[in-house]
């Protein structure tokens, strides 16, 4: 069957597979390339199992088709592969772009029964601890086009996967983004916040550290917990709430553990569990300042994205994409990953600030993510790398 690159001024119709659409990373790039594409006149498809974000999907510009992409079984794989082919032919889709390995190996098996041009979107520092795993995790690399999401997974994609990298294909960075937009103070309801404040049970006079992610351990909620216990024993600062914001998405038992931490230091009174907000950067608006503590490396980090684009001082991790996202003693405070000493003293640090001072910072972190890290860049630079692979 024929490759669509043979007219430069043919339509480029991109198909986007994901397990599930839901509010994460890539999900949501998932999802605003989508609707960036539709806008510029390419046919813009998705094929996905489910997921909370489908409803706010405009059916009128985005094709959508459900298929059991999540399922790592081998058999689901190959049949997947024979419907993509078949949505490939009926659709006339010239790029398959894959953001994860089980929907990935279903691509890579229908771009060569259809000879279409594989793209593959590498989200994260996937596990590898079997050579059968890291095989399996290679699918990412077989793709004419490899998108890394940050100059850290560039350079774990290199250090890990050096004999998968053929100098035929194109392994490039292409930041995530966010839509500054939605992101912005500029769009916060007072009458939003004060109800939100309510149904939080937050106090008006208080000093509040947002911690928002899932409940796991690798997102550093326990050193988090130590951290403002240090706050309180060695600094004398009381006058706080912290918020830890997500679900633990079933981990019971990491629940109760962190519940435990929390009244073995006597926090009980100052810190609140929510498991869920609809309008995250209301979420944001509420706080002094944002923490993301995690003790593995993130291959992004929306949250500290995020909340610079809200003006909220951020404290972070120094690991993983928070150091290329994060303005060090500028937009906010990198810290030791695993150390809830230096945590505490960076909290204090902003604590002590002036309401200017915390604005000066706020400011900086806007100007750093409406410059470096805007969804429309994102979306601007996929489109531009889909002509490119088109055109050769």
């Amino acid at each position: 069957m024929l490759l669509y690159t043979n007219k430069m001024n043919a339509k480029i119709n991109v198909l986007q597979v994901i397990p599930k659409l839901g509010y994460g990373g890539a999900e949501t790039g998932c999802y605003d390339i989508a609707h960036y594409l539709a806008e510029q006149e390419c046919g813009s498809y998705i094929v996905t199992s489910g997921g909370d974000l489908l409803k706010f999907v405009k059916k009128n510009k985005v094709g959508i088709f459900k298929l059991p992409v999540h399922s790592k079984n081998p058999i689901l794989i190959i049949l997947n592969a024979l419907f993509l082919s078949f949505i490939i032919i009926i659709k006339k889709i010239n790029i398959v772009h894959a953001r994860s390995r089980a929907p990935a190996w279903s691509c890579y098996l229908a771009c060569i029964l259809t000879n279409r041009i594989f793209v593959t979107t590498f989200h994260g520092t996937y596990n590898f601890k079997s050579k059968l795993k890291k095989f399996y995790n290679s699918i990412m690399l077989r793709a004419k086009l490899t998108i890394a999401g940050s100059n850290f997974i560039f350079g774990h994609i290199n250090e890990n996967y050096n004999e998968y990298l053929n100098k035929k294909k194109k392994l490039r960075v292409i930041f995530r983004g966010i839509n500054i937009d939605y992101f912005s103070q500029k769009n916060i309801s007072i009458l939003k916040q004060e109800k939100l404040k309510r149904e939080w049970g937050l106090e008006q006079n208080k000093f509040t550290i947002l911690m928002p992610g899932r409940l796991t351990n690798w997102k550093g909620q326990e050193k988090f917990i130590e951290a403002l216990n240090i706050l309180v024993e060695d600094y004398n600062f009381s006058n706080f709430q912290a918020i830890l914001l997500g679900s633990d998405q079933g981990r019971k038992v990491y629940t109760k553990k962190l519940h435990s931490l929390v009244e073995r230091y006597s926090l009980t009174k100052k810190v609140k569990f929510i498991s869920h907000c609809k309008e995250m950067p209301l979420a944001y608006s509420l706080s002094d300042v944002v923490v993301s503590a995690s003790i593995e490396p993130e291959a992004f980090g929306r949250v500290a994205v995020e909340s610079q684009s809200m003006g909220k001082p951020i404290i972070a991790s120094n690991i993983g994409g928070s150091k290329e996202t994060v303005l060090n003693k500028k937009s906010g405070f990198l810290y030791k990953h695993d150390d809830p000493r230096e945590l505490a003293k960076n909290l204090n640090t902003v604590i002590q600030l002036s309401q200017e001072e915390l604005k000066l910072i706020g400011n900086e972190g806007r100007k750093n993510i409406t410059k470096k890290f805007d969804v429309e860049v994102m979306c601007e630079s996929n489109l531009r790398e889909y002509k490119k692979l088109l055109k050769n």
